[in-house]
């Protein structure tokens, strides 16, 4: 992934820092690490903060595919990790305070999965999915997959660190096999990233990852950065559980309405397979995310059970949130995606061509 155009002050020093020939020296490092601190201690919202949550978000990406000009040797360089960790702590801190818990069940398969399922069939955030089925222009689903690309080209990953993490037995299994689908049963062309890639193929838009990183906003990017989080910390390793969890039993039926709405402006087969294989896949997987995987853990280390249902809680959390911000946007006749400069925006060309088609400057 190149490196995005900077949001503020750290991402700046950073991206600056990250850029040179020989690496960032300590001492430098040492003067981000302290102007994050500074950010951290002065933002109103770190869920919502440019700068610091792309930061974040660029630094985690040294754990992913990388950062390109961006030697792979830095992706443990102590410097950058202490400064991760700065933004971890203020980050995590945040989402316990914003993310609502409901109390705790039984530390029992079936307790954990009934809580689950009670969690998820009474989230009342806001309805993209019934806005795309039944409103959405054709700029606007463009604007949802920019939106969603962010996870959706990497889909797996995050949730992927998880494997080496859990004991051997039936939660592994379990995580093992949601995996395994994600990841196209060994096939890369059934791939769901590939799949997801296709769709964004048949709305014109670039399909590269991180193409359109400098037009997603803060809070898309928290959502990404909560899921590395938990899934690069062991000590969180119920919350990644949870995570997934509430993430497959929150997709199928969304995801029928997404389909609905991409067909209803004339979207074939080949643009909507992502939606519908979704719809079959996580019919399943919420089964054995819930009662095996989540269920599973706490049955096994019933210690984890508070962070696999605050894990669970943040991606209901977070959805509505996102949600809310869309929806808003687009009922008011403005672009959900953040305000950039689109010369500064790798790809920005059909973007910006897409929105001034609609009316809409992004």
């Amino acid at each position: 992934m190149k490196i995005p155009a900077a949001r503020g002050p750290v991402s700046a020093e950073l991206f600056d820092l990250l850029r040179t020939p020989d690496g960032p020296s300590a001492r430098e490092l040492a003067s981000v690490t302290e102007a994050s601190r500074r950010a951290v201690g002065e933002t109103s919202d770190i869920l919502r903060d440019e700068d610091l949550q792309l930061t974040l978000f660029c630094l985690y990406e040294l754990h992913y595919s990388g950062l390109e000009g961006v030697p792979d040797s830095l992706e443990w360089h102590p410097g950058l990790v202490a400064l991760r960790l700065e933004l971890e702590e203020a980050f995590e801190a945040a989402l316990r305070r914003a993310v609502p818990v409901p109390g705790l069940p039984e530390a029992t398969s079936e307790a954990v999965a009934e809580e689950l399922f009670r969690m998820a069939a009474d989230d009342d955030g806001p309805s993209v999915s019934r806005f795309v089925a039944s409103k959405a222009t054709r700029e606007q689903l463009q604007e949802f997959l920019i939106l969603r690309s962010v996870y959706q080209l990497k889909e797996a990953d995050p949730h992927s660190w998880a494997i080496p993490r859990l004991p051997v037995g039936r939660a592994k299994a379990a995580l093992i096999e949601i995996q395994a689908d994600e990841y196209g049963g060994g096939r890369p062309e059934r791939m769901h990233s590939h799949l997801f890639a296709v769709t964004m193929k048949g709305l014109e838009l670039e399909t590269e990852y991180g193409w359109y990183l400098d037009f997603v906003p803060a809070l898309t990017l928290a959502s990404s950065n909560a899921m590395s989080l938990f899934g690069l910390n062991r000590r969180l390793r119920g919350a990644i559980a949870g995570h997934l969890a509430a993430f497959e039993m929150t997709s199928s039926i969304p995801n029928s309405f997404y389909a609905r709405g991409f067909r209803r402006l004339g979207f074939g087969e080949d643009v909507t397979y992502y939606f519908d294989e979704h719809v079959e896949a996580d019919a399943v997987h919420e089964q054995i995310a819930a009662r095996d995987l989540a269920g599973g853990l706490v049955e096994s280390d019933p210690g984890l059970l508070p962070d696999v249902i605050f894990g669970a809680a943040t991606v209901l959390a977070l959805d509505a949130m996102m949600g809310e911000d869309q929806l808003s946007a687009w009922q008011d006749g403005r672009s959900a995606l953040r305000d950039a400069d689109p010369a500064a925006a790798p790809g920005a060309g059909a973007l910006v061509g897409a929105a001034l088609a609609a009316g809409v400057t992004p």
